[in-house]
């Protein structure tokens, strides 16, 4: 099941910058009875690659295009632009689920990680306003991000703010504690979801990311098949740079789906597209603003149309 904000607008707005780098509000690529050349194509790529898609994804695109036009079956911009919207739905489409997976039974872990910085915290937030709001689910905040100033003050507010409970030690406290605490917790008070927040570390620094696995073990114990989903949380500002870090994190922990946040402030929407492809993980959630709301479940089509919905059609456009 998947949902959506209330206003439709919020995804278009979030890649207003990405749908003008590729297009200019359709204007100037995709506009109407505009043939395709050699020019035509060598912009076409220009703007994908500034757009964050990544080489690969590029190349198959331009190609697709090329061949069939070579072969006379597309002519003009508007026939280019189907088949560039079919490539990309076929690239996210191979990546996988992005339902998230709940336990039958007891409760359901979900462990988030990434770098500081990165929209963690707030990404947490929006994701435990989803599962109470529009899941119905009884969630839990476990704060396992003790050494970074604030940090347990933060969650505690986001949970007091949206009417969760939370597990929480001193600050300094060893995380692994708390999150052994927290699946005890989970299981006596009959919480449907515990996520489960890890302190944000840099992907290089190795002896934190042994404590990240850590973690992972002891929830692991204390919960049958746990954590049953390893959240990444990445900054779309980052682009390509975030890569490198899910890779880390990958062999850390085994991710198993990527939150995409500050989609709002980012002129590079996509690199949505080129993480899940180059590390095969699905993307399950986009931040779309500051607000536990700003979340949508990640959807190929809707993604698509907004990255190519013209800027300069009313917001309440979008399907």
């Amino acid at each position: 099941m998947r949902f959506f904000s209330k206003t439709l607008d919020k995804l278009k707005g979030a890649l207003k910058k990405t749908a003008q780098v590729l297009n200019t509000d359709v204007r100037t690529l995709f506009i109407p009875g505009r043939q395709i050349n050699d020019a035509f194509l060598s912009e076409m790529e220009e703007k994908f690659l500034q757009a964050d898609m990544g080489v690969a994804n590029v190349q198959r695109i331009l190609d697709a295009v090329r061949d069939r036009w070579r072969l006379g079956r597309v002519r003009n911009a508007e026939e280019a632009e189907k088949i560039v919207k079919d490539e990309l739905l076929a690239i996210l489409d191979n990546i996988g689920t992005s339902e998230l997976q709940f336990q039958t039974s007891g409760p359901t872990v979900i462990l988030v990680a990434g770098i500081n910085g990165a929209g963690k915290t707030t990404s947490i937030a929006k994701l435990a306003w989803l599962l109470k709001n529009q899941m119905n689910k009884k969630v839990m905040l476990c704060a396992s991000d003790t050494f970074r100033a604030a940090a347990v003050d933060q969650l505690t507010i986001w949970a007091e703010r949206i009417g969760v409970d939370i597990v929480k030690h001193r600050m300094g406290a060893d995380p692994a504690a708390v999150a052994y605490d927290a699946c005890e917790a989970a299981v006596s008070r009959g919480i449907d979801v515990l996520i489960v927040d890890t302190a944000g570390r840099l992907h290089t620094q190795d002896h934190l990311m042994r404590e990240l696995t850590k973690i992972r073990d002891v929830v692991s114990r204390k919960i049958a098949n746990a954590p049953h989903e390893v959240m990444l949380v990445l900054d779309a500002t980052t682009g390509q740079n975030a890569i490198r870090q899910a890779q880390m994190f990958s062999q850390a922990i085994n991710v198993t789906a990527l939150f995409i946040a500050k989609l709002d402030g980012s002129a590079k929407g996509g690199f949505v597209l080129s993480i899940g492809q180059q590390l095969n993980l699905p993307v399950k959630f986009i931040g779309l603003g500051e607000t536990p709301q700003d979340i949508e479940s990640f959807d190929p089509t809707r993604f698509i149309d907004a990255l190519f919905q013209d800027q300069s059609t009313p917001e309440n456009s979008l399907p």
